[in-house]
């Protein structure tokens, strides 16, 4: 398997290089908005440990990972009045991961609703905002 590529774009997120609408963070996890959504409110929850995918991430960590996937979950399920919730998670290319640091892609969904195709555009800051602000609302209960 190909090693852990610290100048990824997520990881550069951690290191505070690149910006990102935070929505979720503790000592393992942060979770921000993808600013190229397929649905309002989606999600990305990546691990704060160097892991390239789910195939060299550690245990511990990963389960860090899914505990923040489904606190994520249940709160964008009521900030955008979902009907249901799509979680996603690529490993290596053949699987169809682009960006090599693990990720969980959460998307609140509601019945008869269609995915936009990935990267296929960037929004709105502002709109990135809002709809943060509804997810830490969600959030803090």
């Amino acid at each position: 398997m190909t090693a852990y590529d610290p100048n990824n774009p997520f990881a550069k997120i951690l290191r505070g290089e690149f910006p990102c609408v935070k929505v979720y963070e503790n000592d393992h996890v942060l979770a921000f908005l993808d600013i190229m959504p397929r649905v309002a409110g989606h999600t990305l929850v990546i691990p704060k440990a160097p892991a390239r995918n789910i195939l060299d991430i550690t245990e511990e960590d990963y389960l860090h990972v899914g505990r923040a996937v489904r606190t994520i979950a249940r709160a964008a399920k009521t900030a955008f009045a979902a009907d249901g919730i799509t979680v996603q998670q690529f490993n290596e290319h053949a699987g169809g991961q682009m960006v090599f640091h693990l990720h969980v892609h959460i998307m609140p969904r509601h019945n008869g609703d269609s995915l936009l195709p990935p990267a296929s555009r960037k929004e709105d800051p502002k709109v990135l905002e809002e709809n943060a602000a509804k997810l830490i609302a969600a959030l803090q209960g």
